[in-house]
Formats: structure tokens, sequence, C-alpha cells
């Protein structure tokens, strides 16, 4: 079974391109395009890794990190921010990885690879 990634931006082509690197790469996605979707996602679709926008309507991308941390069941997934804000480094806590849009596939790949296999 393939690891599954849910992506979290709320760019429709950061989301097409998220989708075309990891499925290429053999991994199934679901997508969100703000906090609140993908707190439905996390709970309806268990992904394996999350890839995190941080600026976003409906519940910012730290908001939805902070719930998901709060809740046992998926306070373990790993999150991997991807995100054009300054200071996304600080934004949230032990993050797997920040990348700066554009974003270089390889290098997310990479990491995606090292986290989840």
């Amino acid at each position: 079974m393939s690891k599954k990634i849910l992506i979290v931006d709320d760019e429709d082509d950061i989301i097409t391109f998220l989708q075309t690197v990891f499925r290429k790469a053999g991994y199934e996605t679901v997508t969100a395009m703000n906090g609140e979707e993908a707190l439905e996602a996390v709970k309806n679709e268990e992904p394996d890794l999350i890839t995190l926008d941080l600026q976003m309507p409906k519940n910012t991308g730290t908001d939805f990190y902070r719930k998901i941390r709060k809740d046992k069941k998926h306070a373990n997934i790993p999150v991997v921010v991807v995100s054009g804000l300054p200071g996304r480094h600080l934004a949230i806590p032990r993050p797997m990885a920040v990348f700066e849009k554009p974003i270089d596939p390889d290098e997310l790949l990479r990491v995606v690879q090292e986290t989840i296999g």
C-alpha cells in the first residue's frame, strides 16, 4: 500500500505541482485548500505526511498545526512546511523541513522519502 500525503495549500498551481511530484514517486495524495478542510482530511484520510502552507483562509497553517498536535491520534504526523511567508522557519515547532516557494522537487522528494519511505 502506498503512503498518503495530505497537501494543504490555497493555491491551485502549487497543489497541482505537488500532486504531480508525489504521484510520479508513487505516493497517494489528498488535498485541502484551507485549515478547516485539512482538519477534516486528517480525520478522514489518515495521511502519513502533511505538506503545509502557512498563510491560508479559514484557519491558518499554524492554527491547523496547533490543533492536530493537541490530538493524540494525529500528533505525530510529520509536517513539511511549504510557504512563501517570511519567517516560515519559525512558524511551527519541529517541522520535518521548511521549503520556500518555488519548491525544489528533488529536495522535497528526498525529505519525504527519508521521512516516510
